[in-house]
């Protein structure tokens, strides 16, 4: 049997994707090994949201060949789909599949023996109106269900319109027969994942809301996540009826990038931090226990110190859970670069952003604590998932707390309904029987 290893970078929709290549390569008789195992074919499904992002994917090549001289490198994704002459001129590279490709790989590469010449597939972004359905069950315990892609809006520090193309979804019927499918494989729960996922239906005549009503009616799915939405997007009506259902977690992740709406506004986001802090108080007062996530990113060009102060400022008194912090990083070919092409005073120093990025780091660590301990002694239904340490095991809860209690292999992948009871020195909380914390309170 041949093999391969496929080798995913960056986003909750590209281990999507990838899962979608895996079943095709084992449809075709391959056995699908770990990353970074010695492999037939290596497949790297890449991301290019940052320079270390392109840099990984350039390691990764570089580890795949020395594990196997005889591998054959494909490298798919959005840094293939934005520079796949950098890539070309990578040694040892025999196939690079843009975005729309990549679902065509077997249409494509008809032998994986080794190239003298690297064949390049990559179409214009411009062209791509097909929407390639997907879905990743890597693990035991949930699933991620590619719904959209693509997006229609120009923020200037990003480039991934030009990777992805424009904004396309799948249809809701569509998305029910696979959320069935993953029943049938006996998954607990579903990440619905996509680049944007608040535009979802716009060139369907459906609508989020309405896929999300439709999902709730699954039999067989017992917990759903939507893996992050605009503030813009994120409607009353979406706050409201996740609120009222009990499959869809408390659990939003809200990409804010700055908290200033001077920079916000050089970002070309579509909202200002009054709309962001509204959003906010809004799941909070339908929902006390909601996990609120953060994306947010320092040192954007023009970035001042005061800029910075007011983004700290707003984030420390919003009542989120946890934050993602990016380094701002230059991406080829976008307003944001341009802008400090024409005034370099503009560029924020590198260990400036450094900087920035560690104290965010501590007030999400801070965040995070203060959530985790806000939960303690509540009771909650936690996701056991086959991860194990020291005889441990994992899980999460609903609302997105990292649980844990003494290994059994029976609760992998089942959910229990625990008491959240101590926080750990390493960020889990420990868990108990709640029938056993009452009969001790007798």
């Amino acid at each position: 049997m041949n093999t391969v290893s496929i080798h995913t970078l960056g986003c909750k929709l590209n281990y999507a994707e990838s899962g979608a290549l895996s079943e095709a390569f084992r449809d075709r008789d391959f056995s699908v090994l770990p990353p970074g195992e010695s492999a037939d074919v290596a497949v790297i499904n890449t991301c290019s949201v940052t320079e270390e992002a392109d840099r990984k994917c350039r390691q990764i090549i570089r580890r795949a060949l020395r594990n196997n001289p005889d591998t054959y490198i494909i490298v798919t994704g959005c840094y293939a789909q934005l520079q796949p002459a950098a890539i070309a001129a990578i040694p040892g590279v025999d196939a690079i599949l843009g975005a729309h490709e990549k679902f065509h790989l077997f249409d494509l590469v008809k032998s994986f023996k080794k190239r003298n010449q690297t064949q390049i597939s990559v179409s214009c972004i411009d062209d791509i109106e097909s929407f390639g359905p997907a879905y990743a069950s890597g693990d035991r315990t949930r699933a991620f269900l590619k719904v959209q892609d693509g997006c229609d809006y120009t923020c200037s520090f990003c480039t991934i319109p030009r990777a992805r193309g424009r904004s396309r979804s799948a249809t809701i019927s569509g998305i029910i027969s696979q959320a069935e499918e993953i029943v049938s494989k006996g998954f607990c729960e579903i990440v619905l994942s996509g680049v944007n996922i608040g535009l979802f239906g716009n060139d369907t005549n459906e609508n989020l809301l309405d896929l999300l009503r439709a999902l709730d009616l699954v039999e067989g799915i017992d917990r759903y996540r939507i893996s992050s939405i605009e503030p813009n997007l994120l409607t009353d009506g979406i706050i409201q009826f996740v609120a009222a259902s009990d499959k869809f977690a408390p659990h939003f992740h809200i990409p804010l990038q700055s908290g200033d709406n001077e920079i916000l506004g050089l970002m070309r986001r579509r909202y200002q931090r009054e709309r962001y802090s509204d959003r906010v108080a809004q799941i909070k007062s339908m929902m006390p226990d909601a996990c609120i996530g953060v994306d947010v990113i320092v040192g954007f060009p023009g970035e001042s110190d005061d800029h910075f102060l007011n983004t700290f400022k707003f984030l420390e008194n919003l009542p989120i859970s946890y934050l993602h912090v990016f380094t701002y990083s230059e991406r080829p070919d976008t307003t944001a670069v341009d802008s400090v092409h024409d005034n370099p005073a503009l560029s924020v120093p590198k260990t400036v952003r450094n900087s920035r990025n560690a104290t965010l780091r501590k007030l999400s660590a801070s965040k995070r604590v203060s959530f985790y301990r806000e939960q303690l002694g509540s009771e909650r239904m936690v996701l056991w998932e086959a991860t194990e340490r020291n005889r441990t095991m994992f899980g999460f809860t609903d609302n997105y707390v990292r649980a844990e209690k003494q290994f059994n292999t029976e609760s992998v992948n089942q959910l229990e309904r625990v008491r959240l009871s101590t926080l750990t020195e390493h960020g889990t909380v420990t868990t108990e029987s709640p029938d056993f914390v009452s009969i001790l309170s007798v």
